[in-house]
């Protein structure tokens, strides 16, 4: 039989981007702790629609932790209190009965918020719009022995390209910095001899847009990474600031 735990969710609502936001409580009873937390969510909203009150508006996708849509700030920590996982994978097992569970959407000035929870990533899209990608002749496809990449290099490459863009670096940090996605997505093409030809433009294209569009500067504080679901590492910092001086010294 499911052990079952009532909560209180204090939860922010906003009714648009230019409304005043305000924290709303809802008691939950008989929540299942197999349930994750977006569940929960579900659960309750279900009651405000039978309460015809207006159901709290939340991202999500796949709820399988690759999507990076369910871009929630529980309890002080995006994501929630367990380190390495996404919302979706965040079960109501981590909660304790009668708990009173706060829940914010990402707190950055580059993520207007939408409506409740939901906040406009699209800043992110188009830092990536900016130089995340490469430039290749469309042809037959290459044997895969064509272009031999180092072991270490490739499993660099492959750490890097595991950030699924939530947003929760630039939630965590006090800055609202954006560094460890785009160290992230520099750092995918930097290691990689297909990124090569542009790894200049990139990097000075990348940072500009970032800081256009409004994130804060990196004070090294660490934060992105200990609370990034995919542990992207810090090192990667180091090898985007590595590309940018380079370009900027050919220059």
């Amino acid at each position: 039989m499911d052990k079952t735990i009532n909560i209180k969710l204090k939860v922010w609502r906003q009714a648009g981007p230019k409304a005043k936001g305000h924290f709303e409580t809802y008691d939950l009873q008989n929540i299942s702790t197999d349930s994750s937390f977006l569940e929960m969510l579900d659960v309750l909203n279900e009651k405000l629609i039978s309460q015809h009150q207006e159901p709290i508006a939340f991202d999500h996708d796949c709820r399988e932790g690759i999507c990076g849509m369910c871009s929630l700030y529980i309890n002080g920590h995006p994501h929630g209190p367990e380190s390495e996982i996404t919302t979706c994978q965040l079960h109501m097992r981590k909660f304790k009965d009668g708990e009173t569970i706060t829940v914010e959407p990402w707190r950055s000035a580059a993520f207007p918020i939408i409506k409740d929870l939901m906040v406009d990533r699209r800043a992110y899209d188009k830092i990536i719009q900016a130089g995340g990608f490469i430039s290749v002749n469309t042809g037959g496809v290459p044997d895969a022995n064509a272009i031999p990449i180092p072991k270490r290099n490739a499993d660099l490459a492959m750490d890097a390209a595991s950030c699924i863009g939530c947003g929760a670096c630039a939630a965590a940090c006090k800055n609202g910095s954006a560094m460890l996605f785009v160290a992230a997505k520099v750092s995918q093409l930097a290691l990689l001899p297909q990124g090569k030809i542009e790894a200049a433009a990139r990097a000075k294209a990348m940072v500009a847009k970032m800081d256009e569009l409004g994130f804060g500067n990196c004070t090294n504080t660490g934060a992105c990474a200990a609370e990034c679901p995919k542990s992207v590492s810090l090192s990667n910092i180091a090898r985007l600031n590595r590309e940018f001086l380079c370009a900027k010294l050919k220059d």
